[in-house]
């Protein structure tokens, strides 16, 4: 017989080559690209199409997400600027035999957001060839048919659409029949009368082409059997049949019933239902009653899978004349699926000192129900400093509302829910955790505003004074504190010279001994410095005090030791008990206690004639002088500190008791027992002084004589005077500790007839010093005769004997 082809066919485009179409509509991107390309396959450039710098795509984090699927049809190469196919794309798979296939991308940039939606429109190529249910057809006709009878014969499916699908029928050439082919069905027409007797069996061949280049095809074998009766095939009652169905049906739930009669009777017309041609996919979602007719639900209806399936309807009587029905079930949506959170971009962590209003997630929520059933609202909790702002369609942008600070809450967990506006509506929740980053934004704080360490004087180097502690509460590196020295200087030394400081603990150590005597405090800043960039520090005070040690033993300034000289004082036969003879002078180089000074006579020639004042130091007469007290009175004086243990110097005082120098007998035994040896030459020094002394007091009396009488007369000046030469340097002077405060002056002054002398004491001097004026020192050579007459004597005297080895 002849071909016969489709009529009233759409006309579409035959891909003979690749290519791609671009169409930019409101800004937004449409590509038109075959099915089945290679993965890495170029679709376009994204970046020249849409006037992107390159490193735009890069720096704002371009990327493509796909509405509705899971897949990732398609990716962007940041480097170039293309998008191209990521995995291969099946039009069959994705749109059945929708006449459009289209794929929606949305193309994402970030700071600030911006959506970009593309369209991939994908083409059909030829790659399904026509099919039929069976290979082989049976069909049993009487021989009494009439020409012209029609016989249907299902279609041949092809999973392709237009051009690509089935485009005619061909029938291999037959003496008994033609083929018939319009719109709607494929049917054999009885060309010439069947003759059972000639021949009982037919074998015809029919061929299905499609449009495709190259083009497929897919045959059947219609073996055709000669009866003796059986005029009618059976009829549906609808062409078309449609239903409505609920999505999630239960298996077991009749979708609807199909029926056909057959006008002969008996075995002739009882009628058989099967399905047609159906698509592996729905093969086991729906079940047909081959008695009744009734299709019934065996699998899962998914609204979101397939929102409605077409299938074709058989109905076969028991002679083998079968008619065929087109079945429409159409899914409702139901409110099955909650809203799914996708968290698209996170900037984690996030910097402290991200000002409020910064963009750091990028949220999509999407919900695969449909109308109203997928309309979302979402929400944040409250207790966060944080916000979502609807952005481009399904976009939320999830920004800070105020200032971050890590060291109050380093880390947020911030749920997100979502709830569509379904009845009942159905939700879900997405926990985003965010930590923050650490910014070096505070510096190290000591724990105390100032420090104080006491040290003993005279410590070891290396010894530990004190330690400074600081706290920084930033991370890592930001809150690692170095402590160090503050360049300075203590008493015009480096302050290095003098302290270290370790600069992990911040322990403080002394570099060098200290001496209490050169300085008794002294004041260093230690800086702490964060390891940050840039880093942050702060400074505290130390103040060191320097306590004394008793390491000093005391000195005595009078009488002072002369080397080759001793210190003889007169004292007069009438001195009466409890009378001033001298005073021993001390200083001790200690303060506190440590110099507190104690005066004891540990050697006497004549223990109970002298006392001395414990913490003055001044030598008294204990009783009135007697004639038969030795003129010669040697004491041994020792002065003791008040330091743990105590130190001590011990000093000589020679006394004379005698009224004048005249009555004194030879001096060679003035010295003490161990220096007998040398008598001989202290008496030759001893006369040679006594006479110089009288000579010279000869003439300052005649001297006196022509100046006009006034006043008692100063005749001696036994004043026991300190020269500032004797003061060691550095010594301090403290109330109360028996140290010498001021010079004390005390002048003998004598009337006409008196045996007693009168003691003056004047004020001092200076408050610290003698002055070495005021000091009488006298040689040898000046003792003379000090009286204006005999009435006059003196009561007390200094007399300096030369020493000579």
């Amino acid at each position: 017989m002849g071909d016969k082809g489709f009529s009233e066919l759409r006309t579409i485009f035959c891909f003979a080559s690749f290519f791609v179409t671009l169409h930019l509509v409101h800004g937004d991107l449409s590509y038109s690209i075959p099915e089945e390309m290679k993965r890495d396959s170029v679709v376009g450039n994204i970046a020249k199409d849409l006037g992107l710098d390159l490193r735009t795509l890069s720096s704002r984090k371009a990327r493509v997400d796909f509405e509705g699927t899971r897949k990732r049809y398609c990716d962007i190469n940041l480097n170039t600027g293309d998008l191209t196919t990521s995995e291969r794309i099946d039009r069959e798979s994705l749109c059945s035999k929708k006449p459009s296939c289209v794929v929606k991308v949305d193309l994402v940039l970030e700071n600030p957001l911006e959506l970009h939606r593309l369209t991939l429109h994908i083409q059909d190529v030829n790659d399904n060839s026509p099919k039929f249910k069976k290979n082989l057809i049976e069909m049993e006709i009487r021989e009494s048919a009439d020409k012209g009878n029609r016989f249907s014969i299902e279609e041949a499916h092809d999973a392709d659409i237009g051009q690509n699908a089935v485009q005619r029928y061909k029938l291999q050439q037959s003496d008994n029949f033609i083929l018939a082919v319009d719109s709607n069905k494929v049917e054999l027409v009885l060309e010439n009368t069947l003759d059972r007797e000639k021949q009982k069996d037919l074998n015809l061949l029919l061929t299905a082409l499609d449009g495709g280049s190259p083009q497929r095809s897919g045959t059947v074998v219609i073996h055709v059997t000669v009866l003796d009766a059986n005029d009618n095939a059976p009829v549906f009652s609808q062409t078309v049949y449609k239903a409505s169905l609920p999505e999630n049906s239960p298996p077991d739930t009749v979708v609807i019933n199909v029926s056909a009669t057959d006008a002969d009777e008996g075995v002739n017309g009882d009628v058989t239902y099967d399905f047609g041609h159906i698509s592996d996919d729905d093969v086991n979602v729906f079940s047909i009653d081959h008695t009744t007719g009734e299709i019934r639900v065996t699998g899962v209806i998914d609204f979101e899978d397939s929102s409605s399936f077409e299938m074709r309807v058989e109905a076969k009587d028991g002679l083998g004349l079968t008619s065929y029905a087109k079945v429409i079930i159409d899914v409702t949506d139901v409110n099955d699926n909650a809203p799914v959170i996708y968290l698209k971009s996170l900037t984690n962590p996030i910097p402290e000192n991200v000002p409020p209003g910064t963009e750091v997630g990028i949220i999509n929520v999407q919900d695969r129900d449909s109308e109203n059933n997928r309309q979302v609202r979402c929400s944040i909790q409250q207790n966060a400093p944080f916000k979502l702002v609807p952005s481009i369609k399904n976009y939320y942008s999830l920004v800070t509302t105020g200032q971050l600070d890590r060291e109050l809450v380093s880390d947020y967990n911030i749920t997100i829910t979502a709830t569509d506006e379904g009845s009942p509506p159905l939700s879900s929740s997405k926990t985003v955790q965010l930590s923050v980053a650490d910014i070096n934004d505070n510096p190290p704080v000591f724990e105390e505003q100032s420090y104080s360490a006491s040290v003993s004087e005279n410590n070891k180097p290396g010894s530990t004074l004190c330690s400074v502690t600081a706290r920084d509460p930033d991370w890592r590196q930001n809150g690692t504190v170095i402590y160090s020295l503050l360049a300075g200087e203590v008493n015009g030394a480096p302050v290095s010279s003098y302290l270290s400081v370790n600069g992990d603990t911040g322990v403080i150590h002394a570099v060098r001994s200290f001496d209490y005597e050169q300085f008794r405090s002294f004041k260093v800043h230690v800086m702490a410095r964060d390891n940050g960039s840039p880093p942050l520090s702060s400074n505290v005070t130390v103040s060191v005090f320097i306590s004394d040690v008793n390491d000093n033993s005391p000195q005595i300034l009078y009488p002072a030791p002369e080397g080759n000289s001793f210190m003889t004082e007169l004292v007069p036969k009438a001195a009466h008990g409890g009378s001033l003879v001298s005073k021993v002078i001390a200083v001790d180089a200690d303060s506190g206690q440590n110099a507190w000074l104690s005066y004891h006579i540990v050697k006497s020639t004549d223990p109970g004639l002298f006392t001395i004042g414990l913490h003055s130091g001044e030598i008294r007469t204990q009783r009135d002088i007697s004639e038969s007290d030795s003129m010669k009175q040697n004491l041994i004086v020792s002065v003791k500190d008040n330091g743990q243990p105590s130190l001590s110097a011990t000093c000589s005082m020679y006394l004379l008791i005698s009224d004048n120098l005249a009555e004194v007998p030879e001096l060679k035994d003035i010295s003490y027992d161990e220096k007998n040896s040398k008598l001989t030459s202290y008496l030759i020094i001893a006369l040679v002084s006594v006479s110089t002394f009288f000579l010279t007091f000869i003439i300052i009396i005649l001297g006196v004589r022509f100046c006009r009488r006034r006043k008692p007369r100063l005749l001696f000046d036994g004043a026991v005077a300190i020269p500032s030469a004797y003061l060691p340097p550095n010594y301090a002077d403290v109330d109360g500790t028996g140290t010498l405060r001021s010079t004390y002056n005390y002048d003998a002054y004598l009337t006409t007839g008196s045996r007693t002398s009168d003691f003056k004491f004047v004020t001092s001097y200076n408050d610290n010093t003698l002055p070495a004026d005021q000091t009488l020192r006298k040689s040898p050579s000046d003792f003379a005769d000090p009286f204006e007459d005999l009435e006059a004597s003196v009561e007390v005297g200094t007399v300096q004997i030369p020493h000579y080895n």
